[in-house]
């Protein structure tokens, strides 16, 4: 397997990252091919500063991150290694990994697929990306992405179910300002999870991401599934210049789709500053790629 980085990361939502650092994997390569992707010198081949391991040796590293104390194992894109993750996760798992294990993914997963991971994932942490066809194949270069995703989220629902979180005390933690969680709707704490389902929906200019078709479908399966709407795009790889996806989303815009997840019903959503879009960027020439986040 093709290992970007392997680092505790401080930058993911609350409940994931705590206040010991997500111990986060980052695969190279994806399934998808996003125009916009922060994470494109890992996910469209153009790191160099990447390492080859095995699935024993991956096992290793998430031994590793245990014992540094991180709350979880993060493995982000891990979909075009599925197989050889989940030997690692049994490996890992024979050798006393005990921490939750996050399934970071695009959401553009095959069922049987997911299927090898009921038992080994506690938490999936996917993507909703578009609630229209067309756009997942113009921006990412994908067919199908609305179906394949809403069966993915209702395979990933039926295995871990609504998010569970321990009673850590989270909204009294130092945390990025665009990491905060605006709990609306619900007075419970946001402690670090445990299991569950937590989806992310990034907000894109131009209603391209098709906000409000996302969110019904997701209320259709839950009303209490924790959502994380994200303000942080910023044009990033080839939508640098294009006349739709070439500009940050407006106060407006964003406000737009949280406003809609409360009509909606929703009981649990966390949202973004809206000057997020200039802390989340990535470089992965880095050893911590999201260093700024972690000095915080």
């Amino acid at each position: 397997m093709k290992i970007s980085s392997i680092c505790p990361h401080f930058g993911e939502e609350p409940m994931i990252s705590g206040t010991k650092g997500s111990g986060t994997i980052f695969f190279s390569g994806c399934t998808m091919r996003c125009v916009y992707c922060q994470n494109y010198q890992i996910s469209q081949g153009q790191d160099t500063g990447y390492s080859m391991l095995d699935t024993v040796e991956l096992a290793d590293e998430m031994i590793k991150l245990q014992d540094v104390g991180t709350h979880n194992i993060n493995l982000v894109s891990p979909t075009q290694y599925a197989k050889q993750i989940a030997e690692s996760l049994e490996i890992a798992k024979s050798r006393g990994l005990k921490i939750p294990i996050v399934y970071n993914t695009n959401g553009y997963d095959k069922v049987s697929v997911l299927k090898m991971f009921d038992g080994l994932v506690d938490i999936y942490l996917p993507d909703i990306k578009y609630s229209n066809d067309q756009m997942g194949d113009d921006y990412s270069g994908v067919k199908n992405y609305v179906e394949r995703n809403h069966e993915a989220i209702i395979e990933m629902y039926r295995q871990v179910g609504n998010l569970v979180l321990d009673d850590s005390d989270l909204p009294s933690l130092k945390l990025p300002s665009s990491a905060v969680a605006l709990l609306r709707r619900t007075d419970r704490q946001a402690g670090i999870a445990t299991k569950g389902l937590l989806i992310r929906h990034l907000v894109l200019p131009n209603g391209i991401a098709g906000s409000f078709d996302s969110l019904k479908f997701i209320a259709s399966i839950s009303k209490d599934i924790w959502l994380s709407i994200m303000a942080q795009y910023n044009p990033c790889n080839k939508a640098v210049g294009h006349p739709l996806l070439g500009r940050r989303i407006t106060t407006q815009e964003y406000q737009q789709v949280l406003n809609w997840a409360e009509e909606l019903g929703f009981e649990n959503v966390m949202a973004q500053e809206h000057e997020s879009a200039e802390i989340y960027l990535p470089d992965f020439n880095k050893n911590k790629p999201f260093e700024s986040s972690s000095d915080i």
